[in-house]
């Protein structure tokens, strides 16, 4: 695989810049999706996040909605719906709105993290133990599409029995084992390295089991990715994303993006440099031919059928940028039908 043979796709967290609001990034997000789309990126997520002054995207499939009437082609979805702080018959209900609306084009990205805080748990009415119950969470949200929901017999979600929202099971470490005993497409993240991440890809194969929903193995890595003119430029990129979180490790509270200048500038503590530093390592950035290579030989040892691409950079104009460097040396074309042909459209999620 290469990257002029993969598809792209795109993660979007509606993050808030410093100086503007909530509902200004959530119009952004809408921009942003069309964009995507002309650029030739084959599926648009957002994600959920609770009680996060600097992330608008609370509410997935509520944004999912608007973005699928704003688009007319990329496939629109969430990376993800965090089960654990749902009803399984809510989810199907809200998918099933939308894939009766948006037939062949809603993904369901489901994760299984629970809120960061004590107290946003308890406002969601759940427990960190709630995790646990994924699996089976899992099973009967999918039941309510098959017709084979055993949980609450002669309960229906309406719409939803035919229907075929795509589902993904966003995973770290035991998650994947799970993604392919259910024969579930998976979403993985180097979070804890390249090699550990490639060790779980190989047994998610190694395990996969065929299913109604996916006939055969699809693996999706989600990658921070910034591309620019020069290597200093791009990771610049990165660098205001970087800082929020090093404030949210520190302070408890994860900030709206501040100028990558001034975050340059800020004379940080020794935690909070230690903390700067290790959420700016494990990206891929740099310039066209850098980032082409690196993804090259990441997808020489992942075989990932798609690379899941988020950046959350301050200057919009420079992250729209990236995204369109990117989709150059990617070759995705003028986005009129990109890469339809390509391995992993199977069983009922019509990829």
């Amino acid at each position: 695989m290469t990257l002029r043979s993969t598809r792209l796709s795109v993660l979007d967290r509606s993050s808030v810049r410093e100086g503007r609001d909530h509902a200004g990034a959530l119009r952004e997000t809408l921009t942003f999706a069309g964009q995507a789309e002309s650029l030739g990126y084959h599926r648009f997520w957002v994600s959920e996040h609770h009680s996060v002054p600097g992330v608008a995207g609370s509410a997935p499939a509520v944004l999912a909605a608007s973005l699928a009437a704003a688009t007319r082609r990329i496939r629109i979805g969430t990376g993800g719906v965090m089960l654990p702080n749902h009803r399984p018959l809510i989810v199907a209900e809200q998918f099933g709105v939308l894939a009766a609306l948006h037939p062949g084009r809603i993904d369901m990205g489901l994760g299984r993290s629970v809120a960061f805080t004590g107290g946003i748990r308890r406002a969601l009415g759940t427990g960190t133990e709630a995790a646990d119950a994924f699996p089976a969470q899992v099973a009967e949200l999918l039941g309510y599409f098959t017709g084979d929901q055993r949980v609450h017999p002669g309960v229906r979600a309406i719409p939803g029995e035919g229907l075929d929202p795509a589902p993904f099971i966003l995973a770290t470490g035991e998650g994947s084992a799970f993604a392919a005993d259910a024969g579930l497409p998976l979403v993985i993240a180097p979070v804890r390295g390249t090699d550990e991440m490639l060790r779980l890809i190989e047994r998610y194969r190694a395990r996969f089991r065929p299913s109604p929903w996916s006939a055969r193995p699809y693996v999706v890595v989600s990658m921070n990715v910034a591309v620019a003119a020069t290597p200093d430029a791009a990771r610049m990129l990165l660098a205001s994303e970087a800082w929020a979180n090093a404030h949210a490790r520190t302070r408890g509270v994860f900030p709206p993006l501040s100028p990558p200048e001034e975050v340059a500038a800020r004379e940080m503590t020794a935690r909070e440099r230690d903390r700067f530093d290790e959420a700016m390592r494990g990206h891929v950035h740099g310039t066209e031919d850098q980032v082409s290579a690196e993804l090259d030989a990441l997808l020489a040892r992942s075989a990932a059928d798609e690379i899941l691409v988020t950046l959350s950079a301050f200057d919009r104009g420079r992250m729209l940028d990236s995204y369109r460097r990117l989709a150059g040396i990617a070759g995705l074309g003028d986005g009129t039908g990109y890469r339809a042909g390509l391995p992993g459209t199977v069983g009922r999620a019509g990829r």
